[in-house]
């Protein structure tokens, strides 16, 4: 018995000793610097859309994300980390995205996010890389032809939750309610049956709707300004510099312009605020 006690206590220091070090690892791990990590593994994890045309949408042929968003992804990346850097991609939704950056899954967030002064609490925002404002998606010939003219009881207007969008139709048109859903899908599928007279998002991803479904259309233009910024966690100061630098350095050489005209330059009508 005395050997047996005596054989266990080493391995049970041993586990101790390992799980130790491990909660160690883990407590490190918050606090290191995101942008060495990445430089030494020459990869940067991206929180991204997979549902939103022309800025992040799974290409079910490829298997891939493609859109705006995932191109600044892969081009920020090369200009942070050289040639041979890689961008890799994990699928966001605008409720996982800040918790998925927060629990070190992601190292940024590139998914149609607007700079808002609440999530500035949670998170650090790069310059803004498009000037988005939201607007309304209505079916072709509604009398709907302006956020205003949803100001009435009864009213119902489909937006998504974890977005800035209802907060926002409430100002706008405060006796209308809103139904949230849990991604621009399943909100368009409501507005197609009828459980809404409109669709409120930002104008560029409702402008890739009407795209998809010539049958909607986008009205009013829009009634606020939603820019769209990178999101890092808090205190990663050399990512976020890292990346304001990786922004300016497109625009200056015309990849910036190249990468709008790509995904922008053929929808009808598309004002993207300047950018």
């Amino acid at each position: 018995m005395k050997k047996f006690v005596q054989r266990i206590l080493p391995l049970a220091f041993l586990l101790s000793l390992v799980l130790l070090m491990s909660g160690c690892g883990n407590q490190s791990l918050s606090k290191q610097n995101v942008l060495k990590v990445d430089q030494a593994s020459k990869t940067m994890t991206w929180g991204v859309k997979a549902d939103t045309r022309l800025f992040g949408l799974m290409n079910i042929k490829t298997g891939n994300i493609e859109g705006f968003d995932i191109d600044m992804a892969k081009t920020i990346t090369k200009q942070i980390l050289g040639k041979d850097g890689k961008a890799k991609f994990i699928q966001v939704t605008s409720n996982t995205r800040i918790p998925m950056l927060k629990n070190g899954n992601i190292d940024a967030i590139i998914a149609t996010m607007t700079i808002s002064p609440e999530r500035a609490k949670q998170v650090d925002f790069s310059q803004p890389y498009f000037n988005a404002g939201q607007a309304i998606l209505v079916k072709k010939g509604s009398k709907i032809k302006d956020i205003r003219d949803l100001n009435y009881k009864g009213a119902k207007v489909l937006a998504v939750q974890g977005s800035t969008s209802a907060l926002n139709v409430k100002k706008f048109a405060p006796k209308a309610s809103v139904l949230e859903l849990s991604d621009y899908a399943q909100a368009f599928t409501a507005l197609q049956s009828g459980q809404g007279q409109a669709l409120t998002t930002d104008n560029g991803i409702l402008y890739g709707m009407s795209l998809e479904n010539p049958g909607y259309v986008v009205v009013g233009g829009t009634f606020t300004k939603e820019p769209y910024g990178i999101a890092v966690n808090n205190g990663q100061k050399d990512m976020t510099a890292a990346v304001n630098k990786a922004i300016d350095d497109m625009k200056k050489s015309g990849e910036y312009q190249r990468l709008q005209n790509k995904w922008f330059g053929k929808v009808p009508g598309f004002d993207e605020g300047g950018n």
